[in-house]
């Protein structure tokens, strides 16, 4: 399987600061091809939730720099990525607690992680940045968010289409940098080839519908892998024109045969 990757993303038509930070990589290792990715949303409400965003990346980012070389395919599996990936976690979120307390500011980010390997996903999420599953029929949503409208949703007080006008659609109810003890989800599948893969933070998707990002971004409707990055580009401009107020960040995986 091979593997077609771009990463777009804007400050926003209000915003100075992109507190979002992302990172995508392809690699050819003893477990054969893969592809890495990251996306973090800094909390807009805290003082400085561009440098959490940016710890998160780093600190992944040399995760897959460190061991990804090591494995072969057999030794990659659910528990080994489980158990590194929450140490990177426990990790990551204690420095940034630690760096918050020194300063006296409040620093937070979401995180969204997506290793994709022959025809196995592993996929872990703290907040409410999205990854996304687009295929020839349908659009998936592979993350729950953990935010208070979800949280509405699930006990019945609030409907879906209640919850994307709600005034409170983007507290969150768990991210990094906050607690003491940031718990990811994981969730975990099987790929095939004819697929994209999406991870977007909230100031992406708030104004544009699901049929939007899939017309873009499914790999079919894509005539030259280069216009990948212009429909990217073409969607954030479309968010803006709307009057999107956040931070925009889009990362999109194609698989190919």
């Amino acid at each position: 399987m091979n593997y077609y990757i771009s990463h777009s993303a804007d400050a926003g038509i209000r915003k100075k600061i992109n507190q979002d930070c992302g990172f995508v990589e392809k690699a050819i290792s003893k477990a054969g091809k893969l592809v890495f990715a990251v996306l973090c949303d800094g909390m807009g409400g805290f003082s400085r939730g561009e440098e959490a965003s940016r710890t998160i990346v780093d600190a992944f980012s040399r995760w897959f720099y460190e061991n990804m070389p090591k494995y072969t395919d057999e030794e990659i599996t659910r528990q080994l990525i489980t158990e590194q990936w929450t140490s990177v976690i426990r990790s990551v979120n204690s420095s940034i607690l630690s760096e918050a307390t020194k300063s006296g500011e409040k620093m937070g980010s979401t995180v969204t992680a997506l290793l994709l390997l022959h025809d196995r996903y592993f996929l872990l999420n703290i907040g409410d940045t999205r990854a996304y599953r687009i295929g020839e029929s349908n659009m998936t949503q592979l993350t729950t968010d953990h935010t208070l409208v979800e949280e509405q949703i699930r006990l019945g007080k609030l409907t879906r289409q209640q919850a994307e006008v709600s005034p409170v659609r983007n507290v969150l109810t768990k991210c990094v940098g906050a607690v003491e003890n940031a718990v990811p989800d994981f969730f975990f599948g099987e790929t095939a080839c004819g697929e994209a893969y999406v991870l977007c933070t909230d100031g992406f998707r708030h104004v544009l519908s699901p049929e939007e990002i899939k017309e873009a971004l499914y790999t079919n409707t894509l005539s030259d892998i280069s216009c990948l990055a212009s429909e990217e580009r073409r969607l954030i401009e479309l968010n803006m024109q709307r009057g999107e107020k956040d931070n925009i960040s889009v990362i999109t995986i194609l698989t190919r045969e």
